[in-house]
């Protein structure tokens, strides 16, 4: 080329490349997990996150990464981490997201003892499926009771700011709701009959189930009736309004009389929608789109509830609770097409109005009504509420239960060192690395919980080879070290599965760049 240098890449682009590059992206990925790490266990701190004036405080691992503003491509793998381990199995995002940063730091020391990283990575793999097996041999069998669950659910909400007290009171209302949705085994829990619906104005004690839909709506107008019992219920797919022309018209009115003719054929066909939905056996109307408030004053008069411009969600879950079937129009509608409910009655909440649809014929729906004292307590228990049923979904859908409280992780790490042992050339110092990762957990436990990490982690380590299981049990101020399962500490095993293969993925990927090429 003449001696004249080459450029292949746009003069705005950025290079960086070697360990330069790999020591940056393994601190990009260090940095959130600390984020997130002091959160972990049940007492874990929470995060203040202000945003444009909207705060958020909270200790869930996926809300805290899908709120700040990550702009590293590397940090940003992590969160995603925490992402898709919240969309598989609905909790664990922290234990994933601390993994995964620990993986990272221990091939780090690896790399600056001249390991390649295809070797970390082929040892990172090799402990992960030892891991995995470790985890379906801890797991323990059997059909899972109530109480169990219960165990289940409880360990996944203390420490999320819903209190000791009101985790187990909480708990209930989540395994009621579960089991109330899982009528059929073979097809598992079918979670997407299960809503919450949060509002301020009492203690999150007061949370409780209903076995219906909760919609946030008002009466079309005022003098209609606020409960119906046995109620027959219309839901339609249309605008009832005055019907329009679709082409251009104009109408000439010469005389009062023709005005008025006018006017009593509009209101005819307004009070016909009235008619017809009475005709038919209609208790409860609820319509998808506008009504004309002359349409409500009729229905009033014939005594029926009716609520206009519901979301589409919100038809399909009253269709599920109350087996009604959606129809186009009021012409169409037939009685069959009714669905039931025990009970519709509404309820004001400071200024808000809320429509109950209990019972019905097929029940299929229900919905935690969540109540906290403040918008930022209630946004915080919905998310508790929400991670809890999808941990005992995981448990009763997807592979049964294991001891928490870091039990599992000592005694993956325990069997990964022992395999560890078989293995040959260097590959076995990346196997060994990833027993150390996993001792993270139960030592950011142990420190969250007031103890000495490196003291715990000793008494963990000589717990588990003379009982077989042991973790961090929070008491008090402190915590000890004991069985799990004695104390109804019980994670799905799904979630340990989901973070030990989604935190490996994460970390493998990383340490295996050596060249960023930022462009703009």
């Amino acid at each position: 080329m003449g001696g004249q240098p080459l450029f292949i890449l746009n003069e705005d682009s950025e290079r960086t490349s070697g360990e330069d590059a790999q020591s940056a992206n393994i601190t990009a990925g260090k940095a959130i997990s600390e984020s997130v790490r002091t959160t972990l266990g049940p007492r874990g701190m929470d995060k203040m996150l202000v945003a444009d004036g909207d705060v958020v405080i909270t200790n869930d691992g996926a809300t805290i990464l899908e709120e700040m503003d990550i702009e590293h491509p590397a940090a940003q793998m992590l969160s995603e981490v925490a992402e898709t381990q919240e969309e598989e199995v609905g909790d664990g995002t922290t234990t994933a997201a601390v993994l995964a940063g620990e993986l990272l730091s221990q091939a780090e020391d690896l790399l600056e003892e001249d390991v390649h990283p295809t070797t970390i990575v082929e040892g990172y793999h090799a402990a992960a499926g030892i891991a995995q097996e470790t985890i379906d041999e801890v797991t323990l069998g059997g059909d899972l009771s109530d109480e169990q669950l219960l165990e289940v659910a409880e360990s996944s909400m203390t420490g999320k700011g819903t209190g000791d007290v009101a985790a187990e009171v909480l708990a209930k209302t989540v395994v009621e709701a579960i089991r109330h949705v899982d009528g059929d085994r073979e097809k598992g829990v079918d979670r997407n009959n299960i809503t919450i619906h949060a509002q301020t104005g009492a203690a999150s004690s007061a949370t409780e189930l209903v076995e219906g839909v909760i919609v946030d709506e008002e009466p079309v107008v005022s003098d209609m009736p606020r409960s119906v019992s046995d109620a027959a219920i219309a839901l339609v797919d249309a605008d009832l309004e005055v019907q329009e022309s679709n082409i251009d018209a104009e109408y000439s009115v010469s005389n009062v009389d023709q005005l008025n003719a006018a006017i009593e054929a509009e209101d005819s066909e307004l009070r016909n929608y009235a008619e017809q939905l009475a005709d038919v056996g209609a208790d409860v109307v609820l319509v998808t789109g506008d009504m004309e408030d002359r349409v409500g004053t009729y229905l009033a008069e014939e005594g029926i509830l009716a609520f206009e411009g519901l979301s589409d969600s919100d038809v399909k879950s009253i269709a599920s609770a109350t087996g009604g079937n959606r129809v186009g129009s009021v012409d169409t509608l037939e009685a069959a097409d009714l669905g039931a409910a025990d009970d519709i009655h509404v309820e004001t909440y400071g200024d808000d109005d809320l429509v109950f649809v209990e019972g019905g014929a097929a029940a299929e729906a229900v919905t935690v009504f969540a109540r906290g004292g403040t918008e930022h307590v209630v946004d915080e228990l919905e998310r508790a509420l929400r991670d809890a049923l999808d941990v005992v979904t995981a448990a009763i859908d997807m592979g049964g239960v294991v001891a928490g409280a870091g039990a599992t992780e000592i005694a993956i790490a325990d069997r990964i060192r022992e395999e560890s042992a078989g293995i040959e050339g260097r590959k076995q110092l990346a196997v060994e690395a990833f027993a150390d990762a996993v001792d993270v957990l139960p030592r950011t436990l142990a420190e969250n919980t007031g103890m000495d990490p490196i003291d715990a982690l000793v008494d963990l380590r000589a717990a588990h080879d003379d009982t077989g299981r042991a973790g961090v049990i929070s008491q008090g101020q402190t915590g000890v070290i004991d069985d799990p399962v004695d104390h109804g500490v019980l994670d799905p095993a799904a979630v340990k599965r989901e973070a030990v293969e989604s935190a490996n993925e994460a970390a493998t990927m990383i340490v295996r760049i050596d060249d960023v090429i930022s462009a703009q």
